[in-house]
């Protein structure tokens, strides 16, 4: 069967996602699920990039395959700049039972929805959020992140100041009691907020240490390639806690890359979920996103697509 992306995103629930993405990340901990490293292409004429994941759980029903592309110029074109599919099939068979034609809508929202789930992991009650990114991703972390916080403000940068009050003006119109804001810098961000989200393509460090408050919590999406960064490695270096969703796969693509110094003293999150532990001073979470991720979504938006 196929999926188009309209039917797959009526069966999505924003809070099931963020159950979701506990359960998968303690399952990826636990040793349960066969999740390769990502396979990246770089198509150097459209400045895009490919990812490729897939995931088996140990005695489950399905295994996942799932490609996820940002193409850039397709802004220029009137396109969306992200695409992707994910498809489902029998471990017992191998027979394909669906095609996800999500556009990458589903990468997205497990995306937002696992950085949400370590907030509520943290315990953070915070009232304002801090975002940088203006793309799909910062409409989704703010959506995803409104369903386990009282949120009154979201204070928003892009480098694109056009593309930075779009994205205002969707933030609000998901969330109509919220103030949202667009101020000049990463680091007037940081200075309003003590819990961030970074969700861009940087190659070079958006926030340093000085930037940020005592007890600041960043979770850290972007960084999911060799090469790209979004915080000063003083950052990682001096966090009380840094939660990795995978440390094989953070050490090599995360912001842990720029910092393996810190590698000893990372957790990852599915342990971290399981066994909580307290930490004064800023924490960092190190997204890098996971097979295990799309193969719990895809087999939840099938199951609910037969029911």
């Amino acid at each position: 069967m196929v999926l188009r992306e309209p039917e797959i995103r009526a069966l999505v629930r924003d809070t099931d996602v963020i159950d979701l993405m506990r359960e998968a990340l303690i399952a990826h901990a636990r040793g349960e699920a066969q999740t390769p490293m990502p396979m990246h292409l770089d198509i150097a004429p459209e400045r895009a990039e490919v990812h490729m994941k897939s995931s088996y759980r140990l005695g489950g029903k399905y295994f996942a395959l799932k490609m996820a592309g940002s193409f850039p110029r397709n802004a220029e074109r009137d396109l969306p700049t992200g695409n992707g599919m994910m498809l489902l099939a029998s471990a017992e068979t191998g027979a394909p039972l669906a095609l996800l034609d999500d556009g990458g809508y589903l990468t997205d929202v497990r995306t937002a929805a696992a950085s949400a789930m370590v907030a509520r992991e943290l315990g953070r009650t915070d009232s304002c959020l801090g975002i940088l990114g203006t793309g799909i991703q910062a409409r989704l972390t703010a959506r995803l992140h409104s369903a386990v916080l009282p949120l009154e403000r979201v204070i928003l940068w892009g480098r694109n100041a056009d593309r930075a009050r779009e994205c205002q003006r969707d933030c609000q119109e998901i969330l109509p009691g919220v103030a949202v804001e667009v101020p000049g810098s990463p680091r007037e961000v940081a200075a309003s907020s003590r819990l961030l989200v970074t969700c861009t393509a940087s190659r070079t460090p958006l926030l340093r240490l000085a930037d940020l408050q005592p007890d600041t919590h960043i979770s850290a999406v972007g960084s999911d390639s060799p090469g790209k960064q979004e915080l000063h490695q003083e950052i990682l270096e001096a966090a009380a806690l840094i939660l990795c969703d995978s440390l094989q796969q953070c050490e090599r693509l995360g912001e842990l890359q720029h910092a393996p110094s810190k590698r000893s003293a990372a957790r990852e999150i599915g342990a971290f979920c399981e066994q909580p532990s307290a930490a004064a001073g800023i924490t960092i979470a190190d997204f890098t996103g996971l097979g295990v991720e799309d193969l719990y979504i895809a087999q939840y938006v099938y199951e609910r697509s037969q029911s």
